[in-house]
């Protein structure tokens, strides 16, 4: 099968499902595993170049509307009668249905199978641990300006609550929501995680908290309880979350969660 992925989260998707191989091209942000990025490019996520995908002549596309203005390349999709499917993932149960539908549609439904499995054993250990962490609040950054942060629709909430925190926007129904500098000052988290979308770590810059009006007496910002974070391993909705879980929950609560040596979770004993 010939398969051409549109998005990050969707080539990392495939890989876990022993797809890789079959993929013939990818987004132009697509990075992981290593071996995509041999593959032919086909331009920004919210901008595929739908010619160069048409030549590749995919017997599947995998596109998605994880980010808004995706939209736009279904429409395209369906113009050029590509054979698609199209996930929209905003929770973790929104992955492991992702799983299994591109597990089913790319014919390796019982691999798929095998992988939520292992999925559910790893998020089940973290549940039970995580009972006995006395929980800190956590304040999300997605964008500075304006700022974005997950909600309670988000995996990151969950993520949260699994490594032993609480997303202090969880109580909003949305999976993104915009927020002001003031509610996040007045809501005090107990530390503020920087994931800023589609930017590299050492490309984010936290001293530019210390310029919010009143932040500075922030009790995060005085405790040193400020941390940039991987964006891969939290803003994209696949399985790699659980690494950045693994690195959440050691960062919270190192007494309770085993220090993290660099090795996928779920890859190692897949």
């Amino acid at each position: 099968m010939r398969i051409v992925s549109l998005c990050p989260s969707n080539t990392e998707i495939a890989a876990y499902l022993g797809l890789t191989d079959q993929i013939v091209g990818v987004d132009n942000y697509s990075d992981w595993p290593p071996s995509v990025n041999n593959l032919p490019r086909l331009g920004p996520d919210l901008s595929i170049d739908m010619d160069k995908v048409e030549e590749l002549t995919p017997d599947l596309v995998l596109a998605s509307l994880s980010v808004p203005g995706m939209e736009k390349n279904v429409e395209k999709l369906k113009e050029k009668n590509l054979p698609y499917i199209v996930s929209e993932p905003n929770s973790l149960d929104d992955v492991r249905r992702d799983l299994l539908i591109i597990g089913e549609a790319a014919e390796t439904y019982k691999k798929a199978q095998t992988v939520v499995n292992r999925m559910d054993q790893i998020l089940d250990d973290y549940e039970r641990k995580a009972a006995g962490c006395h929980p800190v609040r956590l304040y999300w950054e997605w964008w500075p300006k304006p700022v974005f942060s997950p909600g309670g629709g988000n995996w990151l909430s969950t993520i949260s609550r699994l490594a032993g925190g609480r997303n202090i926007l969880e109580d909003r129904d949305e999976a993104s929501c915009q927020v002001s500098w003031e509610e996040i000052k007045n809501l005090e988290p107990d530390h503020i995680c920087l994931a800023w979308v589609g930017v590299q770590t050492e490309k984010v810059r936290p001293e530019i908290l210390q310029k919010r009006e009143g932040w500075t007496s922030m009790k995060a910002l005085k405790d040193g309880k400020v941390h940039v974070l991987e964006e891969p391993l939290y803003c994209r909705p696949s399985p790699r979350l659980l690494a950045g879980l693994q690195k959440l929950a050691y960062l919270l609560h190192p007494d309770v969660f085993q220090k993290p040596d660099n090795t996928d979770p779920l890859l190692a004993e897949l």
